[in-house]
C-alpha cells in the first residue's frame, strides 16, 4: 500500500469520526450485550443495549479497531437509537453491499459514504461491519431472553 493509498483511506473525515465515537459509557442495566471480532485484523467491538417495544433505546459500545472500524462505529452509533432489528440488518446488508461496489446506505446512515475508499481493501471490510454485526447479535440475544 503506497502512502497516497493510505492518505486516501485514512482521510481527515475518517480520522475525525474515529476520534468522536458516541455512546462509549457503559449502560447500567443493559438488556443484552455482544462482542464481535474481525479475525483478519483483530479489531473488536462490544455493544450493550436496552430495548423498548423492539426499538433500541440505549446503546453502549467499546471499540478496539483501526480508524476505519472506529469511524464505522461512530457513524453507526450516531443513528442507532430508535432502530429496530430489521433496520439494523438492512443497514448491515447495505453497508456490506457498498463495500463491494453498491450504493451508499440510505439515511440516516448516509455518512458511510466516507468509507467508500475502503472498497479496495477487503481485509478491512470485517472491521467496518463490526458495530452493526455486534448489535444484531445483541438484539438476537435479547429476543431469546424475552
Amino acid at each position: 500500500m503506497s502512502d497516497a493509498d493510505l492518505f486516501k483511506l485514512y482521510s481527515q473525515r475518517i480520522l475525525a469520526l474515529a476520534a468522536d465515537i458516541p455512546f462509549t459509557e457503559p449502560l447500567a442495566t443493559p438488556d443484552a450485550s455482544a462482542r464481535k471480532r474481525a479475525p483478519l485484523c483483530g479489531s473488536t467491538v462490544a455493544v450493550s443495549l436496552t430495548l423498548k417495544d423492539g426499538r433500541i433505546t440505549g446503546y453502549s459500545q467499546q471499540v478496539h479497531a483501526c480508524a476505519l472500524g472506529q469511524a464505522s462505529a461512530a457513524i453507526f452509533g450516531a443513528a442507532v437509537i430508535g432502530r429496530t432489528r430489521d433496520e439494523v440488518a438492512a443497514l448491515r446488508d447495505a453497508l456490506a453491499a457498498m463495500l463491494t461496489g453498491g450504493p451508499v446506505p440510505a439515511a440516516p446512515f448516509g455518512e458511510y459514504e466516507v468509507l467508500q475508499a475502503a472498497r479496495d481493501y477487503p481485509n478491512r471490510h470485517a472491521s467496518i461491519l463490526l458495530a452493526p454485526e455486534a448489535t444484531l447479535e445483541a438484539l438476537d440475544a435479547a429476543a431469546k431472553a424475552a
